[in-house]
């Protein structure tokens, strides 16, 4: 039972860090940055990668291990569709990683236009983690088991 709890607490907490780092994110964006700002998006991004992978290993471990009987999110459309948010918002982060990550470097106080697609994508992700918690609620509550 122990291990079951501090799991869930893991899970929680990556979930906090993830949604914070990328509210920490959608914040500091602005048109034009330099150099250095960008390189400490980069760590800030790091930060929401390695989150998105402790949610995910936790989730996991909850599902195959530790939780309740894997039957009972086999079968839950509600699970998938909230796995499936989670793969969408992960692959929605691939080209603000991608552009931080090529940009960091150079000079620290060159300025470098941000592409407006990099705050839209970071946006869009933000909705979508809004949804995984009402799912997630649903889903507690038996709902979507077929």
């Amino acid at each position: 039972m122990i291990t079951e709890v501090l799991v869930r607490y893991t899970h929680f907490i990556a979930i906090f860090v993830w949604v914070g780092a990328l509210t920490a994110e959608h914040l500091l964006l602005k048109p034009q940055l330099s150099r250095l700002e960008i390189k400490r998006l980069a760590r800030i991004d790091g930060i929401y990668g390695l989150a998105a992978i402790v949610v995910v290993a936790a989730g996991l471990t909850l599902w195959f291990w530790v939780g309740k009987p894997a039957e009972f999110y086999d079968k839950n459309w509600i699970l998938h569709t909230k796995v499936g948010l989670a793969v969408i918002v992960g692959l929605l982060s691939i080209y603000p990683t991608v552009f931080f990550i090529r940009n960091q470097k150079g000079p620290a106080e060159e300025i470098v236009e941000i592409p407006s697609n990099v705050k839209l994508l970071v946006r869009i992700e933000l909705a979508l983690m809004l949804v995984i918690p009402l799912l997630a609620t649903l889903m507690a509550k038996g709902i979507g088991n077929a």
